[in-house]
């Protein structure tokens, strides 16, 4: 599964191998696993937001 945080409206998360991360957002399905993006606020307003949570530290 790939996690897409767009790093032009949030900021970066600076993980590492082998680090523990809670995240939400929107889950897609396809065949190599799915992909989860809106990690992010909505800048419009329009989508529910998510968040990655990182060493006590959420990036939006």
């Amino acid at each position: 599964m790939l996690v897409a945080h767009n790093i032009d409206l949030a900021r970066r998360v600076p993980v590492g191998l082998g680090d523990r991360v809670h995240f939400r957002g929107m889950y897609e399905w396809n065949d190599l696993g799915g992909l989860v993006h809106w990690t992010h606020e909505d800048p419009q307003g329009v989508e529910d937001g998510g968040w990655i949570r990182y060493r006590r530290n959420t990036y939006q």
